[in-house]
């Protein structure tokens, strides 16, 4: 055993790896034959043929298809159908749209608080096929009513069905719900189904005003099978500006819920990629095995007193589940994990087993393993984005061979850790080696329970290290690698996920967090890569592999039709100039640009009006060019009078062309008293004068299939002039008949996240 007792400890580090990603979703099922009782991913991707064929964001003829799909099968349960019109104005974007939510119900046999499950059925805009996101919701939905149906059971609480409109414009159809339909009012919990990637697994966010406590335990209560969830996530969820439909539940009507997301392949999101094809059925499946046991569980728990004060540290453990302490034990934890650790120096050092100025030299190698890798991960990505200028397009952030990337900068992390400590292992006694990690262990740890509580069970890392340190101090067995191996299985299986977690959520650009927490689970497994003979040929294979692997990322950089070039271009219409433009978010200009900007066009935007996409992405280039005749939209001022120290206004906007949507910006500062949008008002915010200011952007204003035109009445004070600048958009640049367009190739695709395909045209009014 002693001989192969390196390769056994290396195969228990590779397989718990393995493990740690591969248990985490389930595998289809793929019998065509699950019985009509229980979910079936096979019926559920019948609906999502169905429903993902075209592009279905507001407006377009497809979204009134796929709703009217959605209904149909609603009734086809036997449940009564609405259609919730509603317009809806969302204050933080300040977006808006008349909305259409599709709404049903399953009675229940008392007068409780309701369930409500929840998804969006709109695409987002505008070439999106919408199949994760959030067709993966719809479907996992509809299969899931069907199947808990069949038992002809009835639940004790009342399950409302949502399937929200514009979410993608702003969380439009969450907004009109809450505020405006009765059935938000008695809502107890809500379970809503998101995606921003087309696969991976699906991890459980929660939402709420309180504490997490009681949310927690009836989730564990639930029993779903494959749980992914971490208070980690939970704390950086909270601190990050992300918004889901169930966030306009939180924060508008104080109902609490658990989102469902998944993330991986994050390049298809928002894409002509998000499609049937390409979503994952592991991920589907693993949808699903949330939906179940939580529907049947919640449709008769008590749902009336779900909110608590306290929170809890939680992480989920493969094959066992959730596990989970109250926030309250963290820093004691640490305290007493501190105290253990002094107490162990101690004894070290009095009984000589320890050498301070080995201690000390043992900081050496893991300080120069956390800079050198640290620095090498994060100027190594930003020179890759120099070498691929071509990635700066993709703004996702994850790049289509981003997977690869993660896997070099991992096999280089470790080649790097070995080979610098490689030289300290033959000098310096591995207990002498292993203080400096679990030294800086306690730091982090006492960090997190300072500052970032969710992460308390990072002591769990700590533990380990504590745990090995005491068998080095009072074991007299030389090699214990294999058990060392094994007692580090848990670890691996915690937190291995997270090194490829955090650059496919947040981007490439974190993959220098995932190579520090690398050298820090690194340096707690010390003991067992020591006891390796080969240590210097182990750290040149991870280099060779990372070299490779890097070879093949390079390789596949490319773009193909499975891995799309994202491309945009915009023609803009300058009335009041007479003037026109082409105008594209790219940084760098291909065959297809090329028709409309030639090789040199001019840099940056066209004027200082115009706005910012998602992720703050600016027009890069335009070039001037032929005026088209194009209708410009009605402008009239249907009321100008000043009352008291107010100035009231009432502009009506009437497009003379199908349109997508209105953007209205100011030139000025205003400051808004009052602000109405075809009908819907936005309300002060408590203790504020205003409703808003700004000197930018004031609305944007999507047009539906109801929508004919945009009334806006408002107020302000009567000392101010404002100027508006409005862009009048449509996303029929290709279809326009004004114009000769060669189609892009199949390697490429209009980029998301911003205005693409569109004609534009801009006019200023002057209220002076």
């Amino acid at each position: 055993m002693k001989k192969y007792a390196s390769a056994i400890s290396f195969i228990i580090i590779i397989l718990s790896i393995y493990l740690s990603f591969n248990v985490l979703m389930p595998k289809i099922k793929t019998s065509e034959n699950v019985p009509i009782t229980e979910f079936s991913i096979t019926r559920a991707l019948t609906h999502l043929k169905e429903i993902s064929q075209k592009p279905h964001y507001v407006g377009t003829k497809e979204h009134q298809k796929v709703q009217s799909y959605i209904v149909n099968e609603l009734k086809k349960l036997g449940l009564s159908v609405e259609i919730q019109h509603q317009v809806a104005v969302n204050r933080k974007w300040r977006a808006g749209t008349n909305t259409q939510n599709i709404i049903a119900k399953i009675k229940g046999s008392s007068n409780s608080k309701a369930l409500l499950i929840l998804t969006h059925y709109d695409s987002a805009v505008h070439s999106s096929l919408g199949a994760s996101d959030a067709g993966s919701g719809v479907v996992t939905i509809l299969e899931g009513l069907r199947a808990f149906l069949s038992k002809n059971k009835a639940p004790k609480n009342d399950i409302i069905i949502l399937f929200s409109d514009a979410e993608e414009l702003g969380l439009l159809g969450a907004n009109a719900f809450v505020k405006h339909h009765p059935w938000g009012k008695n809502i107890g919990l809500v379970l809503n189904f998101e995606a921003r990637g087309s696969g991976g697994p699906s991890y459980m966010l929660m939402e709420t005003n309180n504490g997490n406590k009681k949310l927690i335990e009836h989730f564990t209560n639930a029993n779903p099978k494959y749980p992914v969830a971490s208070s980690l996530m939970y704390s950086i969820y909270k601190m990050l500006p992300n918004d889901t439909d169930l966030t306009v539940f939180r924060e508008e009507g104080n109902i609490q819920g658990y989102n469902f997301a998944f993330i991986d392949d994050h390049f298809d999101y928002h894409t002509e990629l998000d499609s049937y094809e390409r979503l994952d059925r592991n991920t589907l499946e693993h949808q699903a095995s949330y939906l179940m046991p939580l529907l049947y569980y919640f449709a008769d728990a008590d749902l009336s007193d779900l909110n608590a004060v306290s929170d809890y540290v939680y992480f989920n453990f493969p094959f066992i589940g959730m596990m989970y302490y109250p926030f309250s034990w963290v820093m004691p934890m640490v305290i007493i994990i501190s105290i253990v650790f002094l107490s162990l120096l101690v004894i070290g050092i009095s009984t000589k087993k320890l050498n301070i100025v080995a201690i000390l030299k043992g900081f050496i190698p893991f300080l120069l393993s956390l800079a050198v890798n640290g620095l090498i991960t994060f100027y190594g990505w930003k020179i890759l984005l120099k070498i691929h200028p071509q990635y700066q397009d993709i703004l996702h952030g994850f790049t289509y061979n981003g997977h690869w990337y993660i896997a070099a900068f991992s096999a280089l992390t470790l080649a790097i850790c070995i080979l610098i400590y490689n030289r300290y292992f033959k000098n310096i006694e591995i207990i002498n080696l292993i203080i400096a990690p679990i030294f800086i262990w306690i730091l982090i740890n006492t960090a997190v329970a300072i500052y970032l509580k969710g992460a308390g069970y990072f002591i769990v890392a700590t533990i380990y290290g504590i745990v090995v340190f005491t068998l080095l101090l009072f074991s007299k067995k030389k090699n214990q690698s294999i058990l060392l191996s094994l007692l580090s299985v848990p670890i691996l299986l915690i937190f291995a996920p997270l090194v490829q977690m955090f650059p496919i959520g947040l981007g490439l650009k974190m993959l220098v967090i995932s190579s520090i927490f690398i050298v820090l689970i690194f340096a707690l497994l010390l003991p067992i890569f020591s006891s390796f003979k080969n240590n210097k040929k182990l750290g040149r294979l991870f280099l060779v592999l990372s070299l490779l692997i890097f070879i093949s990322a390079s390789y596949k950089s490319g773009y193909t039709s499975n891995q799309k070039l994202p491309n945009s271009i915009i023609y803009v219409f300058d009335a009041d100039k007479n003037e026109a433009y082409w105008a594209s978010y790219n940084k760098n200009t291909d065959e297809y640009m090329e028709q409309f900007l030639g090789k040199n066009p001019t840099k940056g935007g066209f004027d200082n009006t115009t706005t910012m996409s998602k992720y703050g992405t600016k027009i890069q280039m335009h070039k001037k060019t032929e005026v088209k005749t194009i209708i410009q939209p009605q402008i009239e001022i249907l009321r100008d009078t000043i009352i008291n120290e107010s100035r009231h206004l009432n502009i009506k906007i009437t497009p003379q062309r199908d349109i997508d949507r209105i953007e209205l910006l100011s030139l000025n500062e205003v400051s808004f008293e009052t602000f109405t949008i075809n009908g819907e008002p936005l309300p002060k915010p408590k203790d504020s004068e205003y409703v808003f200011k700004t000197n930018n952007q004031i609305l944007s204003y999507y047009f539906s299939n109801t929508d004919k035109h945009l009334d806006f009445k408002f107020s302000i004070p009567k000392e101010q002039k404002p100027s508006f600048v409005i862009y009048e958009t449509s996303y029929d640049l290709l279809e326009s008949m004004s114009f000769n367009i060669t189609p892009r190739n199949e390697t490429m695709m209009p980029m998301p996240f911003v205005i693409n395909d569109a004609i534009i045209i801009k006019k200023q009014i002057n209220l002076e």
